[in-house]
């Protein structure tokens, strides 16, 4: 019996499928081309390996501990699962990008230093990363939707009440300064 298609139309279907093209990339307002990476890598490994981003973290490897969170288009995400052909043509914000172009600290940045919240600091990228969200769409989150909005990103060393404090404080900042940094 003969197959109904042809062995050089499934050929040319699967390399289509797993052909590795450029990608446009815009992460923290910079647009970078990607060249010669399958669309299904996850964007963790392009920030880390091919841009050089190393401060978004690998945790788990399957979006649990939160390590790894980047805003795209303003929502967190996990970027041990979130691929590169997802991610192109959006706006990824890493922990890098947080800060402004001079290097001043954005104030949750600012907070969790004036409140000593990192100890070993593996999660903290990923917790100021949801931080930022949270506070993007609620400029006055209480400790219920803090709870909320970071329960996926785990924190070994259980800093949760100062990571709360300075979220609060960031908060504060932000609402006596008009919501300027």
């Amino acid at each position: 019996m003969q197959p109904s298609f042809s062995c050089s139309l499934l050929a040319k279907v699967l390399i289509e499928k797993h052909a590795k093209k450029m990608l446009k990339l815009t992460v923290n307002g910079k647009v970078h081309s990607i060249e010669d990476v399958d669309p299904s890598t996850p964007l963790l490994w392009v920030l880390r390996d091919g841009l050089n981003l190393v401060g978004t973290k690998y945790g788990c490897g399957v979006a649990q501990c939160g390590a790894c969170t980047v805003l795209v288009d303003g929502r967190p995400v996990r970027a041990c699962i979130y691929s590169l052909g997802a991610a192109a043509e959006h706006e990824i914000i890493t922990i890098e990008g947080v800060a402004t172009a001079d290097g001043e600290l954005h104030p949750l940045q600012q907070a969790w230093i004036d409140l000593d919240v990192s100890q070993c600091g593996y999660c903290q990228a990923g917790q100021i990363i949801s931080a930022l969200a949270l506070l993007q769409n609620n400029p006055g989150p209480s400790d219920a939707e803090i709870n909320e909005a970071l329960a996926g990103n785990l924190c070994r060393c259980g800093t949760y009440l100062r990571i709360k404090a300075a979220i609060h404080l960031a908060a504060q900042h932000l609402s006596d300064t008009g919501g300027r940094t």
